[in-house]
Order: C-alpha cells, then structure tokens, then sequence
C-alpha cells in the first residue's frame, strides 16, 4: 500500500526551502527517521518520517520551497507486524540560534550540520588572485528573494552588484558570500573595497598567506557559528554597548535552594540557581520596564512589552541556542527548571523546534558551570539587554563587625546606550541582587 508522506504542521513557516534531503527511493526506513532539513531565515529542522516503509519516490528536490501539507516523498508502507529494515544512512539532524547574543546570538540562530574534515593547507601557497566584483547591467532590478535580499542587508552587499548564478539569473546566498570575499579581498584605494554599512572592516587572513610560515589546518565553521558570526556582528554595530558589573549575596537564596532538593527529586527536576534568577529577573524587568523593550525601526520611539519571554542561551557541540522560556512570570521554581532541562536536551540532540527560538524580550547567559569572574555579553537586537552569570564565590565580607564567609553570584548586565544610561545600569543590577539575596522580596 503507497501512502503520500506531506510535511507536517511546522507552525506559522511557509514557503521553507529544502536543504537537505536525507533518503532515496528504494531506501527502507523507519518511523522517525529523517526525510528532509528545512532552513527558514530563523532555524533550521529536520523532518521525520511519520511512518515506516519503503521510498517510491521522491516529490521534491534541494531548493523546493515547501509548506505544511507540500508532498515529500511516496512510500510503501511496511506490512503490519513486520520487523523494518535498517534504514539508510541519514545526515544529521539540524536544530535551530541572536544573540548574543547571543548573540548569542542573539536572535535564534540554526544549528549546523557535522563539520568536514580538517583540510591541510601546504606551505608553498600559490599568490592569491583578486576578482573585481561584476555589475549586473542593463538597470534591470535584481533578481532575489526576500530571504536573499534580507541576507544581503545584513552584509552590507549591493545587489545590483552581484551576478546570480541561479536559475534565469537569480541571486543566491552563495552569490552574496562570493561578492563579499571578493571585495574583503580588494587591496585598500580600490573603488568599492569597503563593505557598505560597515566601514574600515579588517580583512582576515588566507589560510596561504598564513601557510608561509609554517603548516597550517583549515577547520570549516558550524552553520550556527557561521549564522551566529552574522548576527553577533550586526547587534554589535548596530547598538553601542555597556556592561555594568554587579555581586549579589545567595547565601540564602542557595539554603533555601537545597532544602528543596529532596521535594525537587520527587518532582523528576535537577533545582539550580538559574530558575530562582530568572523569577528574580522578572521581578526586576517589571520594576524597570525599559530593560524589557525594543528601539523602534525609525529610531525614535521604545516598544515596551508586556510579557516576560526570557531567552536563555544553550551550549552545543555546535555553537550556541538560545531557546525562549515564554510567560515566565506565570510560571513557578519547579516549572521553569523542567523548561530548562528539556531545552538543553532538545538542543543537544538538534531537536529544538523554530518556535521555540522566536519571541524572546530578554536574554540570559550562564557560563556559572564553566568559570570565569565576569565578562561583557553581547546584547540581542532587538532587545536591549542581555544578563550574564558567573561562577559563584565563596568570599569574606565584612558584617555586623567581622568576617563571615558569604556566597556571592557576579552579575553582568551589557545594554544598549542608545535607551538606557549608566545609571539606569546600575539601578537595575542592584534592584536584581537584592532580590537574589531575600528571595522573599519576590512576594512584595
């Protein structure tokens, strides 16, 4: 029995390309076993198989623009109670990105597929040549998408001068990489050598005219640290920064966060210190709601939201995620840390769906489990401010007449000086640590 496997419900996306496609007709597969990777302009994800059997035929190809309910391949459906066979080889999963941010990226970035062997560069290079960039004529507007034209903004690239090397000319996202090589490339006094929007940009270097002094190794990027490069270098152009450095006592606050491990065991949830800062944060985005906003496009007016989407960026082998807890001031200690545990899980498995990277207000970085005494986090434009962690102290400070030994969290807070001053920064920060040293604030 043949059964038409379409694509399935992949939230508000529409017209997503196709990027990948991961089976061939006569592979036997099984259920859940990936078909294709869709990449939007947010994230990219892998397809399952709803069901197990053989492929007949594929209904698309690479570059096929789908949406929920496009056909993706026929299949002969296996016979009840047979075992399926091994299913052929799939290329790995792709899971979604600001900021920051962040962007972290930031804004959602996508997850990339496995990276390609090292490739050895010789120490003999040969001289590398330089190509002028070549103009499109005619005056004829360029022929691009949207997806395209936005990826071209981002870089600064004219399209009027990029040739398309898609078909009847169309410009791809390969076109305007190529471009811009080619004008980093052009040696300084060539017309045109600056990239537009981001003037005096250093050239890197060539993997050649580093091989002249020794053996060197070319390691290709990840797609989420390619995706990420991008985004991090717009917010960090676009928003002049600061970083306002904080301490805040959690002597308590760790008491009290032990003396529920037992309760949080029966719950199924490993209980950090990140579920209590994000409630404490909330706390402090409703005290000062210009943290919890956005700059306009026309640069004069703040959007200031009211909702608490917090954005909490995810390591993976790949780069960073920064998935979206939404509605955090609905939900409680318990709640928030299960969020956390199942965004981390589905990041590192490239399961984190697109939805799950949008709509964030306020970013949040953790490098407590990793070290470090502070650092500057890179805000996620949109949004204003981002909050960094570091490893928590054990320090002296000096109370009711002597030392005693205290628990201290270091807060960093980098914002966009554009909406908020120094003394804002320094509001905000301390308004946050005094909610994290009495938790029972939360209640006034």
């Amino acid at each position: 029995m043949e059964q038409l496997v379409c694509v399935p419900d992949i939230g508000s996306f529409k017209d997503v390309e196709v990027i990948e496609i991961l089976v061939s007709p006569g592979d036997v597969i099984s259920e859940n076993d990936g078909l294709i990777t869709l990449e939007s302009d947010k994230a990219a994800m892998e397809i399952p198989s709803p069901l197990a059997g053989k492929v007949i035929a594929l209904e698309l190809q690479v570059g096929t623009r789908v949406s929920q309910g496009s056909p993706i391949l026929k299949l002969e459906l296996a016979e009840a109670g047979a075992a399926a066979a091994a299913p052929a080889p799939a290329g790995p999963a792709v899971a979604a990105p600001a900021a920051v941010a962040p962007a972290p990226v930031a804004t959602p970035v996508p997850a990339a597929p496995a990276q390609a062997p090292e490739v050895k560069v010789p120490t003999a290079p040969p001289a590398p040549s330089v190509q002028a960039p070549v103009a499109v004529g005619g005056g004829a507007p360029p022929h691009a998408s949207p997806a395209v034209r936005r990826f071209a903004r981002e870089l600064g690239a004219d399209l009027g001068e990029v040739r398309g090397s898609g078909p009847k000319g169309r410009i791809l996202k390969s076109d305007i990489q190529g471009y811009i090589k080619q004008r980093l490339q052009q040696p300084q006094g060539v017309a045109g050598g600056s990239i537009a929007g981001f003037p005096g940009i250093i050239q890197g270097p060539t993997p050649e005219s580093l091989a002249a002094y020794g053996e060197v190794s070319v390691q290709p990027l990840s797609r989420i640290q390619r995706l990420s490069a991008t985004h991090l270098h717009r917010c960090w152009t676009t928003a002049p920064q600061v970083t306002q450095f904080e301490e805040a006592d959690i002597t308590d606050l760790d008491a009290f966060r032990i003396s529920l491990k037992a309760e949080a065991e029966r719950e199924g949830v490993k209980l950090t210190l990140l579920p209590f800062v994000i409630r404490a944060l909330v706390s402090t985005l409703k005290a000062y709601p210009r943290f919890n906003a956005s700059l306009a496009a026309d640069g004069q007016s703040l959007i200031t939201k009211s909702y608490f989407n917090i954005g909490v960026a995810v390591d993976t082998p790949d780069g960073l995620l920064v998935p979206v807890i939404r509605n955090a001031d609905r939900m409680g200690i318990f709640e928030i840390a299960r969020t956390l545990a199942d965004f981390g899980a589905q990041a590192r498995a490239q399961k984190l769906k697109p939805d799950l990277l949008q709509g964030g207000s306020f970013t949040l970085s953790s490098l407590g489990g990793i070290g470090g005494t502070a650092f500057t986090p890179i805000v996620n434009v949109p949004e204003v401010a981002i909050l960094g962690l570091s490893r928590t102290q054990t320090r002296p400070v000096w109370q009711d007449g002597q030392w005693v030994p205290r628990l201290m969290l270091p807060i960093s807070l980098s914002y966009d000086h554009r909406v908020i001053d120094g003394v804002a920064g320094a509001r905000f920060t301390g308004h946050l640590a005094r909610e994290l040293a009495d938790i029972r604030r939360l209640l006034l």
